[in-house]
């Protein structure tokens, strides 16, 4: 709960989102090649479930972003924490609800 809360106020800090903005394009390609190899192309589906913004709609984004960083045991959704931070998988889960600043 403190640990949510430090976040969101660090995400609120102007460096954060420069970092964010700085990496948009490359979490974006991020996105479209790594997760669309299991999740499709489009994000409708494949061997992952969908990721369209309609498929995630009542999905929580903390909840996304721990998904994203820590994977899903015993399925093919692998841990992500090695190679973005929890501000990039707040990111990521955002840009898939279709909610990017």
């Amino acid at each position: 709960m403190l640990e949510e809360a430090v976040l969101l106020a660090l995400l609120a800090t102007p460096a954060l989102a420069d970092i964010a903005r700085t990496r948009a394009t490359e979490l974006e390609h991020m996105v479209i090649q790594d997760c669309g190899s299991c999740h499709g192309l489009t994000m409708k589906g494949g061997l992952g479930r969908p990721l369209t913004a309609e498929a995630l709609a009542h999905a929580d984004r903390d909840g996304l972003a721990l998904i994203i960083l820590d994977g899903v045991p015993g399925t093919a959704m692998p841990p992500w924490r090695p190679l973005l931070t929890e501000a990039e998988a707040l990111w990521i889960a955002d840009y898939l609800k279709g909610e990017t600043p």
